[in-house]
């Protein structure tokens, strides 16, 4: 199921990707500010997301009792700017939903 998340954010399909979320989300993003509940996290997909026109590359994921971490490249637009990076994500999960999601870069702000 975690794989389609990645197709649904690159494909820019919000409503898709939504559904694999908790009502009550929470996003983490070191040195941003927290989401908080569906509605944001909309808000962050359909506005605030500083990425564009980019793909997710899965290198490596691993599953254990709830819990997903993922580790992969994003090579994309930012700022207009091409940029590829590295990125690790951590899901926790509570009834096949997202309940719990974070986010490491090794850049700034994503």
């Amino acid at each position: 199921m975690l794989e389609s998340y990645y197709e649904h954010v690159d494909a820019g399909d919000t409503e898709a990707l939504l559904e694999l979320f908790a009502d009550d989300i929470r996003y983490e993003r070191p040195g941003q500010s927290d989401i908080e509940g569906i509605e944001e996290l909309r808000e962050f997909y359909e506005r605030d997301r500083p990425l564009d026109d980019g793909t997710h590359e899965v290198d490596l994921m691993v599953v254990d009792d709830g819990h997903v971490a993922v580790r992969g490249r994003f090579s994309g637009v930012q700022s207009g700017d091409d940029v590829t990076f590295g990125f690790a994500d951590h899901h926790e999960f509570d009834d096949g939903l997202i309940v719990n999601r974070w986010t490491y870069t090794d850049r700034d702000t994503v």
